[in-house]
């Protein structure tokens, strides 16, 4: 156990929080000393003896199994953060769970970043590479992609199957390459993800160049870059992109554009931004990915 002393107070003040009721406990008659669930409550709700659970929090027990650890944490209803932690202060990496269907909520807060850093072209991604939400100028990088059914607008599938992601991107070969080696990393995590397998499963069975490039087996996380773009509203364009993890989501990816200021890049980027927000004004192109 990394700390015991630490893991010990953390149990304690977890345990003080959950009520008897809230644990699913009769309620009981007469006043009760103790804030919260007691000692011998936690121990019979998780299925371990009353020495051995008094020994953890006493700090004189190392080593507790996983089984025990998920049990523990289920009685005192830790949420996520919590659950880290507890497995972190027993020297027990966190194993994932099992694979659902990724939450696509974009909160609020995230929103407002794409609107915070307008007219920069700005989106949301899930993990599948998804497009969850993005600004006028991030929907317009994509020309096309917003004639798909929300469902569908993902940018996998846009840079393999979409007629023009080629002309779109001018240096296609690297954008297809980095897109399907960001997919083997994903993929390499979550090997059962429904979401990673939905897309994987679909581009192998309809791209071939999408097949070649899975079978070279190249991994790589997207964290930045460049594309070249030869867009059909401001023409040729070269933009540089950070990729920065959203909090508290489910994979969720911000991807931010930007180009020098004073050079030509910048300024079509500016009458993208300029030419996306006019579509927007007269109902011809959506605000967000999830509209």
């Amino acid at each position: 156990m990394s700390n015991k002393t630490d893991f010990g107070e953390f149990l304690r003040s977890r345990r003080a929080r959950v009520s008897p009721q809230d644990a699913g406990l009769p309620a009981t008659t007469g006043r009760r000393r103790t804030a919260g669930l007691r000692r011998e409550e936690v121990a019979m709700l998780a299925g371990l003896s009353i020495e051995y659970y008094t020994r953890l929090e006493q700090g004189k027990q190392s080593n507790p199994s996983r089984p025990v650890l998920e049990a523990i944490a289920t009685v005192l209803r830790l949420d996520d953060d919590e659950r880290r932690h507890l497995f972190e202060l027993a020297g027990a990496p966190v194993e994932q769970g099992p694979s659902l269907e990724p939450s696509r909520t974009v909160r609020a807060e995230v929103r407002r970043l794409l609107d915070i850093v307008r007219p920069h072209p700005a989106y949301v991604l899930s993990r599948a590479s998804d497009l969850l939400a993005t600004n006028e100028a991030g929907m317009a990088l994509l020309p096309g992609v917003e004639q798909w059914p929300v469902h569908a607008r993902n940018t996998a599938r846009y840079t393999f199957l979409h007629p023009d992601a080629r002309r779109v991107y001018d240096n296609w070969d690297e954008v297809a390459a980095a897109t399907v080696a960001h997919l083997r990393s994903a993929a390499g995590a979550r090997p059962d993800a429904p979401d990673l397998t939905r897309v994987i499963g679909e581009l192998l069975a309809e791209s071939e160049e999408f097949a070649r490039l899975w079978e070279r087996y190249d991994v790589r996380t997207k964290t930045n870059g460049v594309k070249r773009f030869d867009h059909p509203a401001v023409g040729r364009m070269t933009l540089s992109y950070e990729v920065l993890e959203v909090a508290r989501s489910d994979n969720h990816r911000l991807v931010v554009y930007q180009a020098e200021p004073g050079t030509p890049d910048h300024d079509a980027m500016l009458l993208l931004g300029l030419t996306a927000d006019i579509s927007t004004a007269t109902g011809r192109q959506p605000r967000a990915a999830d509209h």
